[in-house]
C-alpha cells in the first residue's frame, strides 16, 4: 500500500514510475498505479517454491513460468497457504538475500533484463529482505539503490536457526550496497541501526503516507458506542488481547452497551485463532455484542472505520509503523494504542488519541471506558487526528519527503553516467 500510494503521487508530480510486483500480484483495496497491469510478476510465489524444491523447475521454459505466474492462480495460492510464515521459509529467505548464487538465478535474470530495458534513474527495494539485489543492480544499472525498512525484524526473528542468524548477518552485508536506507519511523530506524550495527547517518526516516481520497469524518456518531479493530486477525496484531480487554470492559468494568467490531484480513491459517476467540466471547456471554468482518473492500473499510467510536489494534510485537492507525485517524476516530513500538510517535505526531501500557488488557479496557465517558475529549482527538494525518501522513507529504531524500542521489548518478557513459 505504501509503494502504490508513493508511486501514484510521484506520477502525479510528473515523474515516470513503475512498480515491479514480487511473489504475488498487488492485492490492494485502492486504485493501483496506472499501467501496473502490464508489468510482469517477478519471482512468482509458486515458481520460486517449485524451483527451490525441485531443480527441474529451474530450467522450465518462459511460457511455463508465465502459466504459474497467472494472477488468478497466485491469488488462489495466497488464500490457501501460509506464504509469509517465517517458520516455513527460512531457507528461501536466506537464498533471496544471496540471490546471485541462489536456485532462483533464472528469476533474477528475468528481473535484471526487464530493468535494463526500463532504464531507471533510481531503484527502490520495497523491503530490506530484498537487500541482496543491491550489489548486482548497482553494477548492471549504474543507478542509486534505495532500500526501505518495513518491519523485517519480526519475520527474521521468527526464522529457525541457523537461518535466523545467517539472514541477519547477510542482511547487514547486503545493506552496504544501498545508497540510502529509509525507515518508516524513528523508533524503527533506531531498532534496526542497533540490530544491524548501522551508521546512524545511513538510515533516514520517512513516514508512510496514505491516499486520503474517500476518507472523511462521520457527521453522526454510531447508534451504539463501538470499539473497532482493523488489521490482520492474528495474535501478533493483538486481536487476542483486544478480546480479553473487551471481556474486562463488559464484565469487570460493567459496561453493558458498548459493541466490539473486528475487521481485517483473515486467511485459512487464521481461522483456528478466530474460532478460539469466538468461543471465549461466547463463554463470557458476549458473542451478541461482537461483530466479525473479514476481508473488506476499500469502501467497506472506510464505512467500517467511520462507524466507530474508538479504534484499537493492540499489537504485541515491535510494529514498525501501523498504517491502520492513520487510516482510523483519517476518519476522525480517536485511537487507543500500546505505549510501545512506533505508536507513541505516530499518535503523538497526529494528536489523535492516547497510548496505554502494552500487553495489559485491563489498562486498555480502562482507557476505553474513560474515553467513552468523555465526548468532549473524543471530539478533540477526532479533529486533531484528521488534521495530523493530512499534515504528516498523507501520500502527498510522503512524496515530498521522498524527493527531498533522493534528489541528490539521482543528480549525482546522472552526472556520473553522463561523464562516463557505457559502450
Amino acid at each position: 500500500m505504501r509503494d502504490n500510494a508513493l508511486a501514484r503521487e510521484l506520477l502525479r508530480a510528473g515523474h515516470d514510475v513503475t512498480i515491479a510486483p514480487m511473489y504475488l500480484p498487488l492485492m490492494l483495496d485502492e486504485n493501483v498505479l496506472p499501467g501496473l497491469e502490464k508489468a510482469p510478476i517477478f519471482f512468482g510465489g509458486i515458481n520460486i517454491f517449485l524451483q527451490q524444491k525441485l531443480s527441474i523447475f529451474r530450467k522450465t521454459p518462459a511460457f511455463f513460468d508465465r502459466l504459474l505466474n497467472r494472477p488468478s492462480l497466485l491469488r488462489w495460492a495466497a488464500r490457501h497457504s501460509h506464504m509469509t510464515s517465517a517458520r516455513e521459509h527460512g531457507k528461501m529467505a536466506l537464498e533471496m538475500l544471496n540471490v546471485e548464487t541462489s536456485p532462483f538465478r533464472k528469476e533474477w535474470d528475468k528481473l535484471l533484463e526487464w530493468l535494463e530495458e526500463e532504464k531507471p534513474d533510481l531503484v527502490c527495494l520495497s523491503n530490506a529482505l530484498l537487500a541482496g539485489f543491491a550489489s548486482e543492480l548497482k553494477r548492471r544499472l549504474r543507478v542509486p539503490i534505495v532500500t526501505f525498512f518495513q518491519g523485517e525484524d519480526s519475520f527474521l526473528d521468527g526464522l529457525p536457526e541457523p537461518y535466523r542468524s545467517q539472514c541477519w548477518s547477510t542482511l547487514e552485508q547486503g545493506l552496504a550496497f544501498s545508497d540510502l536506507t529509509i525507515a518508516p519511523s524513528h523508533y524503527y530506524a533506531a531498532l534496526m541501526r542497533e540490530r544491524l550495527r548501522l551508521n546512524p547517518a545511513s538510515v533516514e526516516v520517512m513516514y508512510n503516507g496514505m491516499t486520503l481520497d474517500g476518507y472523511s469524518v462521520a457527521t453522526e456518531p454510531p447508534a451504539h458506542p463501538t470499539i473497532g479493530y482493523f488489521a490482520r486477525m492474528i495474535r501478533e496484531k493483538g486481536v487476542e488481547l483486544l478480546v480479553d480487554a473487551f471481556i474486562v470492559l463488559a464484565r469487570e468494568l460493567e459496561d453493558t452497551v458498548t459493541l466490539l467490531k473486528i475487521a481485517g484480513a483473515a486467511t485459512a491459517g487464521d481461522e483456528p485463532l478466530i474460532a478460539q476467540l469466538k468461543q471465549r466471547l461466547s463463554a463470557a456471554g458476549l458473542e451478541g455484542r461482537v461483530e466479525w468482518a473479514p476481508n473488506l473492500t476499500r469502501d467497506q473499510k472506510i464505512a467500517f472505520l467511520r462507524g466507530l467510536t474508538i479504534f484499537s489494534v493492540p499489537a504485541v510485537y515491535p510494529e514498525a509503523f501501523g498504517l491502520y492507525v492513520i487510516e482510523a485517524m483519517a476518519c476522525g476516530v480517536p485511537v487507543v494504542q500500546p505505549d510501545a513500538s512506533a505508536f507513541p510517535e505516530i499518535v503523538g505526531a497526529a494528536g489523535g488519541g492516547v497510548c496505554v501500557p502494552p500487553r495489559d488488557a485491563k489498562a486498555l479496557a480502562l482507557a476505553w471506558q474513560q474515553l467513552l465517558a468523555d465526548p468532549a475529549q473524543r471530539a478533540k482527538f477526532s479533529a486533531a487526528g484528521r488534521l495530523g494525518v493530512e499534515k504528516h501522513f498523507s501520500a502527498a507529504t510522503m512524496c515530498v519527503q521522498f524527493c527531498q531524500l533522493t534528489n541528490s542521489l539521482t543528480r549525482a548518478s546522472n552526472a556520473a553516467r553522463a561523464a562516463f557513459p557505457t559502450n
